[in-house]
């Protein structure tokens, strides 16, 4: 075998097998006279990034065909999948699931040719072989019952009859059978059971990026109030020529991407961040918007980058890019890193009001909730108007509340009357 290497000393010669532990240390080294042996490694980091958590899809024994998912790696902002670079067999699995690995390590032995070994869960799903039932042999014939003997002519003896009462306990002694007290008996279908589950490093990542949001910022937030009649009325009208020219559908998120924009270039403050270490503010003449999307893994922020140049269709063909890529688990790092301000649509699940959290190092935050039918007051008259809730937490240290206010009332604007774009009003 090639795991068999010869060791020769003055005196003799000694065949050296290496045990399990030398096995896997010489797959982790090299694949030495086996050509067909692949050993792959951990891709690079992005720079911020210096370690995963490993999560294996598959196991040892199964095949795998090229570019087929392998394992994944959870960083603190996304999940790295690793593939499989040809098609094969895995055959050593040079990590435990959950372990932590950096760039370069050693992952996992693929053997790209040769018959698949059956993995242990393989053999013991597989049916035993069938063996041919042996042939019974015949039941010996049940022995005849005995002849009756004669009928007996006499009676066997009674025995006399004792004038003696027999003896009895008497009612008190008999200790009587109650019921099991109510509160020791489990009622049907009470059973009360917990499970746990490891805290996967984006979650814990969030949770931390969160707190330090918390613990940093001075949040403060405001609100107010969108008519949503005009761009209701503005989707209606132009959604099939929008979806017949770009292939999109055109929604409501476009709309407050584009205000936000228009509103960061009224207001630089809310687009500004504080470099805590040299103590001095950052003003950007860019605008790279995060646009919160939520997973099975935990809330990721895509970033729309120079939103300020981007029309309507622009918008919704990235955020439509990127919803994608999240869904299917394939945003890369440089999709998140970055952005200059956030906006979280909690609309999409209902949402009535609330106050979101500022996404660390930016500065402020938007929240936009659900459309509802509200009766409002125009023009002194009560009308029944399509009304949203939006809501922004800014960091006080920078922004003052003038500041905040007006930001939000320009958003406002343009979202109820959108010629405010043309007229840059």
């Amino acid at each position: 075998m090639c795991l068999d290497r010869v060791l020769i000393v003055p005196s003799a010669l000694f065949l050296y097998r290496p045990s399990s532990t030398d096995a896997i240390r010489f797959y982790r080294t090299s694949a030495v006279c086996r050509q067909d042996v692949v050993t792959v490694n951990t891709p690079a980091f992005a720079e911020s990034v210096t370690e995963g958590d490993v999560r294996w899809e598959k196991a040892v024994g199964d095949a795998v065909s090229e570019d087929e998912v392998v394992c994944e790696i959870e960083t603190d902002k996304t999940s790295v999948q690793v593939p499989a670079p040809t098609a094969g067999v895995i055959e050593a699995l040079l990590v435990p699931d959950g372990g932590k690995v950096e760039s370069g390590t050693p992952l996992f032995v693929l053997r790209k040719s040769g018959a698949a070994p059956k993995s242990k869960a393989a053999e013991a799903a597989a049916p035993p072989p069938s063996v041919a039932p042996p042939t019974a042999s015949p039941q010996p014939a049940s022995a005849p019952p005995p002849a009756a003997g004669p009928i007996p002519t006499t009676l066997p003896p009674v025995p006399p009859v004792s004038s003696q009462p027999l003896e009895t306990k008497p009612v008190s002694a008999v200790k009587p059978t109650t019921a099991a007290p109510v509160s020791e008996v489990a009622p049907a279908g009470s059973a009360r059971t917990e499970h746990r589950v490891k805290m996967n490093r984006m979650r814990q990542r969030i949770a931390q990026r969160l707190k330090e949001a918390q613990n940093t910022c001075a949040m403060l937030t405001t609100f107010n109030e969108v008519d949503m009649s005009n761009i209701q009325q503005m989707r209606t009208q132009h959604k099939d020529a929008f979806l017949k020219k770009h292939t999109l559908k055109l929604g409501f998120m476009s709309a407050f991407v584009k205000a936000a924009a228009f509103a960061l270039q009224d207001q630089p403050a809310v687009n500004a961040v504080i470099d805590d270490t040299t103590k001095e503010i950052v003003y950007r003449d860019y605008i790279d918007i995060s646009v919160a999307v939520s997973t099975p893994r935990g809330l990721v922020v895509p970033v729309l980058r120079n939103v300020e140049s981007m029309n309507f269709a622009d918008i919704e063909r990235t955020i439509a890019e990127l919803g994608e890529k999240a869904r299917k688990n394939e945003l890369a790092i440089e999709d998140m890193d970055g952005g200059t301000f956030t906006i979280s649509n909690g609309g999409v699940f209902g949402s009535l009001f609330g106050t979101p959290i500022i996404n660390p190092p930016q500065s402020a935050i938007l929240g936009m909730h659900g459309i509802f039918d509200r009766p409002v007051a125009i023009s002194g008259k009560v009308e029944v108007r399509p009304m949203m809730y939006v809501a922004l937490t800014y960091d006080h240290r920078l922004i003052d509340g003038r500041e905040a206010v007006l930001f939000l009332r320009k958003i406002k604007s343009v979202v109820e009357d959108p010629r405010v774009l043309l007229l840059d009003l």
